[in-house]
Order: structure tokens, then sequence, then C-alpha cells
């Protein structure tokens, strides 16, 4: 079995929590003190954050940070990691 990447469980979990607020992208990045660029890389998976910022972003959903690390099972795999396979 291919181990899972952290990013990817990560910026899922993300995506999913950020949505279920009913904020942009923008917006959020604003509530937990995040420039809305460097959000935005985090979520498509591009950056690999800091415990500061896992605890920022999960102050401002608001849930635990391992929440945001924690396998959801059966969740989809990102287009990013599709494209990343088929090269």
């Amino acid at each position: 079995m291919a181990k899972a990447d952290p990013k990817e469980i990560f910026s899922t979990n993300l995506r999913r929590l950020r949505k279920a607020t009913g904020l942009s992208q923008e917006a959020f990045a604003l509530k937990a003190g995040l420039h809305r660029t460097y959000y935005g890389s985090i979520e498509r998976g591009e950056r690999n954050i800091s415990l500061e910022n896992i605890y920022k972003i999960a102050e401002a959903i608001p849930c635990y940070p391992q929440e945001l690390l924690t396998p959801i099972a059966g969740a989809k795999k990102s287009s990013q990691s599709r494209k990343k396979r088929s090269r």
C-alpha cells in the first residue's frame, strides 16, 4: 500500500473544513492571519507548513489540529496527485 502524502491529507481536510465555514479562501486566510496566496498554496498541498500555522488555521475553523492531519476514509485523491502519477 502506498504511503499517504501528509500534505495531501492536510489540504483535503483543510479544504473540506474551510468550505464548511462558508468562507472563501481569501476571507478564511484573513481570519487565520495568513496571506491569501500563501493560504491558497497550503490548500493546494504545495506547502509544508509550520506547527504555528497549523494551530492558527485550526483556531480559525475552529477544530482540533489533529482533525486536519487525520486521513478520512474513502477521501478522493486530489487532481494534483493524479497528475503526478500520470507523468
